[in-house]
């Protein structure tokens, strides 16, 4: 799309139905391959996390002494299609967070030409800070969210002779959806950056309420980990790193355009 030509309603409507029909052939073709390595990936990736193996659960216990027990689980599907549904969902999530870079970068350009010289020149970029926000989210919610929820919840008993046998699309639901969340939630500073930008927020807003924000991100952090302490520490920590990233970014912004207005 030209930048300086102008274009019609529907020129626009095809310049998006192309751009989001290329994400989608992106999607597709990641979910492909991940479909054709779903034993491997379902194996080696999602069904170790009840393993005292798994890497995180080793660094627990080597540098903090937290360790884990082997979790009798016995998965199960309790539907005739249930397997084949997952490993579907399991393909098409894959996909659509390995092109996350690529369908970002098609939906930037369809909205840069629309922006101003100084707001392109202050969203410089964004894709890289954004596909690493995104990612480092993804690597966080598997590395540490998902483990540590999956460990509590499938070793906690009310009673021995109780048996847990956990259904398949209950544990790749808890899964998937705390990585891919995390991942999203990764992103705060980014959506910072355009709230100061449309002037919803700023920094001294931030700063005003940092206390306030202190006692969310613990009560978040409860609710996202299991119930105890070492759990909810080691998630409350990025979490409120990305909220002071964010109040670095606004007040960036709020210097720019004051220094643009000058």
């Amino acid at each position: 799309m030209s930048e300086d030509k102008p274009m019609s309603f529907l020129d626009h409507l095809e310049e998006l139905r192309w751009r989001l029909l290329r994400a989608a052939i992106a999607v597709i073709v990641f979910a492909c391959v991940i479909w054709v390595y779903q034993r491997e990936i379902m194996e080696g990736i999602f069904l170790n996390m009840v393993k005292p193996d798994f890497i995180s659960f080793r660094l627990l216990c080597e540098y903090l002494g937290v360790c884990v027990d082997q979790i009798h689980i016995d998965f199960q599907s309790t539907t005739l299609s249930g397997q084949f549904s997952y490993a579907l969902m399991m393909s098409i999530m894959g996909g659509v967070v390995l092109a996350f870079p690529y369908i970002f970068y098609q939906l930037w350009a369809f909205v840069k030409p629309g922006l101003k010289l100084n707001e392109r020149k202050m969203a410089r970029g964004i894709v890289f800070y954004v596909s690493v926000l995104f990612f480092s989210g993804i690597l966080f919610g598997y590395y540490v969210v998902a483990p540590l929820s999956v460990q509590f919840f499938g070793a906690f008993q009310i009673t021995p002779e109780i048996k847990t046998d956990v259904t398949i699309a209950s544990y790749m639901s808890t899964v998937l959806s705390t990585v891919f969340y995390t991942g999203l939630f990764f992103l705060f500073p980014i959506v910072t950056f355009l709230l100061v930008k449309i002037g919803l927020f700023t920094p001294d807003f931030l700063i005003k309420y940092r206390k306030h924000a202190i006692v969310v991100i613990l009560i978040l952090a409860a609710v996202i980990t299991p119930p105890d302490v070492i759990s909810q520490i080691i998630v409350t920590i990025p979490i409120y790193l990305l909220f002071e990233i964010s109040i670095l970014v606004a007040k960036r912004v709020v210097k720019q355009e004051e220094k643009e207005e000058k």
